[in-house]
């Protein structure tokens, strides 16, 4: 029985949940999947009502599901960070889940800005270091508000921190079988300490894996290549702060942000799946967000926890209804109803 937490979340949050959790009773019937889910209110509401956001031993708790799904983070009467901070960098950092993992994956029927590029050369994943670099939050100010003001904001690298997630990289791509290539992304001609402790760690775990393909990329270069030549791409490894721009490059590569979901992994414990997209509060309520993100998101979730045959459905699923032309436009206003969508999906399981 897998126990599955859900955090719907903030604005179009509750909705695209709510369809991902359609298809996911729709293939877990299908493929003899037992489960059960509970529900969490964690977010902006929850917030403003009594001024915590994570109430104490909710990371304790959530550490003993098998997964954690959620929806979108983001309440437009909290001041910017504070749920973001508190919620998700609080659950990713608190249970440790230190690869942000980001498949780049165009669909057949799904529209893409970049020319002559189709499903068959946009198909890579980014494994993003999650748990360190800036984030971290090291840094503070001197003269705060006045004409000879500092702020430091330091970026923070442990051997062991970058050693994990290089080495499940390195994995993930072995298990792809596709290109067997990785390609590691820094900028270690300038950011010279950090950026030099990922260069050494990627060439010395990388003698562990003579069967894959070594690659090397500067990230200001990357983006260019990301859109001129996306199939040079099989897996990406590369630090918190320059996975999280790159990312969102990809979401446009696939698609758009409609289209894109991450995990974030902790391959010893209890790993969190999402869409990538915001809250879209101005969409709330009005059943015209787009859930496949959310969807995908499902799928992932699916996939990680070893239920194989309940996830080859929903991406097969996911894949004939994007290829049916039934959702020509995946922006939120623009595609059919959230719950038709939801409906497609489930039905296609």
């Amino acid at each position: 029985m897998l126990k599955i937490a859900v955090i719907p979340g903030d604005g179009i949050g509750p909705e695209v949940v709510r369809e991902g959790l359609k298809v996911l009773a729709a293939a877990a019937k299908a493929a003899d999947v037992k489960y059960d889910t509970v529900e969490y209110d964690f977010g902006g509401d929850r917030y403003l009502a009594s001024g915590e956001v994570l109430p104490k031993g909710a990371l304790e708790e959530l550490a003993q599901f098998d997964a954690i799904y959620l929806g979108a983070v983001g309440h437009p009467e909290v001041a910017p960070g504070i749920l973001e901070k508190e919620l998700l960098l609080a659950i990713r950092f608190g249970l440790d889940q230190y690869v942000n993992l980001r498949p780049i994956k165009l669909y057949p029927g799904v529209w893409t800005p970049i020319k002559d590029k189709g499903p068959e050369e946009i198909d890579f994943v980014v494994v993003r270091e999650n748990t360190e670099d800036m984030y971290v939050g090291t840094g503070g100010f001197t003269h705060y508000g006045t004409p000879q003001e500092v702020a430091t904001q330091v970026a923070v690298y442990t051997r062991r921190g970058t050693e994990r997630v290089i080495r499940y990289a390195f994995e993930l791509a072995r298990k792809r079988n596709r290109k067997k290539k990785l390609t590691m992304v820094d900028k270690s001609n300038v950011l010279t300490y950090g950026h030099d402790l990922w260069v050494r760690t990627f060439a010395e775990v990388g003698e562990e894996y003579p069967d894959i393909e070594k690659d090397h990329a500067y990230v200001d270069a990357t983006c260019m290549w990301m859109v001129k030549n996306p199939e040079w791409f099989d897996v990406i490894v590369t630090t918190n702060m320059f996975g999280d721009i790159i990312t969102d490059l990809g979401a446009m590569v696939q698609g758009g942000m409609g289209i894109a979901a991450s995990g974030n992994i902790n391959p010893e414990g209890v790993s969190m799946f999402e869409p990538i997209h915001g809250s879209a509060p101005k969409y709330a309520g009005l059943n015209k967000a787009n859930p496949m993100a959310a969807i995908c998101a499902v799928q992932m979730l699916l996939e990680h926890v070893g239920a194989t045959e309940a996830a080859e459905r929903v991406e097969k699923a996911i894949a004939d209804v994007l290829a049916s032309g039934r959702i020509p436009d995946l922006s939120a206003g623009k595609c059919p109803p959230t719950s038709e969508i939801g409906d497609m999906v489930a039905e296609a399981v």
